[in-house]
């Protein structure tokens, strides 16, 4: 019997590309590969890419670049990108780099076992398809083996919104919704590999129509899914989260007290030029229908500072929103262009206005965080402990507000969902002593 091919992938961005990563690791498992952490001693390579940060290509052009060493020295490697620079860019990246031997669009993944197959002729395979067959049914199950307390399902590509500065559209395709037993199907199969907790994974993954009841409906059925504990969706669109979603959440305790609902500004004349198509009041409106269905939760956003066209009144005005909404979490960038959307054609603010601004946004934010992360002082949480932390006895967890929280605790009680009083907040983590119940 011949010993195993080594893959290692390497992946960026998004959570989604955590999960492609993952099931491309699975379709090519059918041909002999078992996944290794280093790319020294791999057979392939794969670069699973994102298009979403500033010079997301030529980042990656530059990663393939350090590559040629290991091609060098081992002439049967095989190299491949996936991902959304894959999408953009095609046939240019074999033609910038002649050393890659596949190249294949995010929805085109369960046709690599095919494409290995070619390249190991001596063939290039490129796959940048939008193609009619679905990839969720024909990777079918996952594979068998253990897994950790925690995992990533994608329920839905894609976006219809079209924002002014999102390349999603073009790289993911049109708005497309995973039908609901194939997602409850898969989410079964997790929970028998050791999964307590299932983050549910869209681009807009609240305009998830999979089901009759859409996203809410799928969350209620996935409630009634024996051993699975824990809920979790990200990310949203302001303008879908529908009553039902805003009433599971008041209502369905397994669905976690933790909402990532992005905004970007909150300046309204801004908000139009995104193509938005919401208003910083009706997203507040919205936030606060959420908070009075559960009032304990903790909300996470999405902030791009610089955009073209933002005055200094816009971005007093987004500092103005974050005050009144109060986030728990957040994520903030300098906006930078993105070939190909409305936004890129437009005159660009300078850099250290960009930086300035940004500056004062983050500054901003952390306060609020840490903030919020010091009233859990006192507290009793539930938290699943998902590794061992580096101090001897330490377990590491999220608690039901994805905070990050370290105990000293019985290395049994990995996999597990324990109550646990918060004792110390510091910068980026909640310190807890697990409750002894009687």
């Amino acid at each position: 019997m011949s010993a195993p091919k080594k893959l290692f992938i390497k992946t960026y961005g998004c959570q989604m590309n955590v999960y492609d990563s993952e099931r491309m690791a699975e379709a090519l498992g059918g041909q002999g590969y078992e996944t290794t952490q280093t790319p020294d001693d791999a057979d392939m390579i794969l670069l699973n890419t994102c298009h979403i940060r500033e010079k997301a290509a030529e980042k990656v052009y530059s990663e393939l670049g350090r590559m040629k060493g290991l091609k060098a020295a081992n002439p049967d490697l095989k190299i491949g990108v996936a991902g959304c620079v894959a999408q953009a860019e095609g046939e240019e990246i074999i033609k910038r780099q002649p050393m890659v031997d596949l190249v294949v669009g995010p929805q085109s993944y369960h046709r690599l076992p095919a494409m290995e197959q070619a390249v190991q002729t001596g063939a290039r395979a490129l796959d940048t398809d939008f193609p009619e067959d679905d990839k969720f049914e024909t990777l079918k199950k996952r594979a068998k083996g253990k897994r950790g307390p925690t995992a990533f399902l994608t329920v839905q590509e894609g976006c219809d919104k079209f924002c002014a500065f999102c390349v999603v559209p073009y790289t993911r395709g049109a708005e497309v919704s995973r039908p609901a037993d194939q997602v409850i199907a898969e989410a079964r199969e997790l929970v028998e590999l050791g999964v307590k907790e299932i983050t549910l994974l869209g681009q807009n993954v609240n305009a998830y129509h999979g089901h009759d009841g859409g996203l809410a409906g799928l969350i209620w059925a996935l409630d009634k899914v024996d051993g699975l504990e824990r809920i979790r969706f990200t990310t949203s669109h302001p303008n879908d989260m529908d009553d039902a979603l805003i009433e599971a959440h008041g209502t369905c305790d397994k669905l976690m007290p933790y909402l990532h609902l992005p905004v970007q500004s909150g300046s309204d004349r801004i908000l139009k030029a995104m193509n938005r198509s919401h208003t910083a009041e009706s997203y507040v409106r919205v936030i606060e229908r959420i908070r009075a269905a559960r009032p304990d939760l903790l909300l996470s956003g999405d902030f791009i500072v610089g955009f073209p066209g933002e005055t200094d009144q816009d971005f007093e005005d987004t500092l103005s929103l974050i005050e009144a909404v109060e986030y728990g979490q957040a994520y903030s960038f300098k906006y930078s262009t993105r070939p190909g959307t409305p936004a890129a054609e437009k005159e660009q603010l300078p850099e250290d206005i960009k930086s300035e601004r940004l500056a004062r946004l983050q500054a901003l934010l952390s306060e609020q965080q840490r903030r919020v992360q010091d009233r859990m002082v006192g507290r009793d949480v539930k938290v699943l402990f998902e590794k061992v932390g580096r101090e001897k006895g330490q377990l590491i967890g999220k608690s039901e507000y994805l905070h990050a929280v370290f105990a000293e605790a019985d290395p049994a009680l990995l996999g597990q969902v324990v109550p646990v009083k918060i004792v110390a907040s510091s910068a980026n983590s909640l310190q807890g002593a697990v409750i002894n119940l009687p």
